[in-house]
């Protein structure tokens, strides 16, 4: 059985060595709305999809690293 999904993308942004990133909002059958990280190696493609609570952890964290990186 699969789960029907919408799409909406909010940016495309290009990371070192070559990765690709796409973030999305993806809103599942039933109402359930994830942000997805896409990431594109080559031909590899990883998606990672967090809830908001783990979104806001990761946005926490990532911006912990960028002030003691960048002052």
């Amino acid at each position: 059985m699969s789960s029907i999904e919408t799409t909406q993308d909010i940016i495309d942004l290009q990371a070192p060595y070559g990765k690709e990133l796409k973030l999305q909002t993806v809103t599942f059958e039933g109402g359930l709305e994830l942000f997805r990280i896409r990431i594109k190696e080559g031909k590899r493609f990883t998606m990672l999809d967090l809830d908001p609570d783990t979104a806001s952890n990761l946005v926490e964290q990532l911006a912990k690293w960028q002030n003691e990186v960048h002052g």
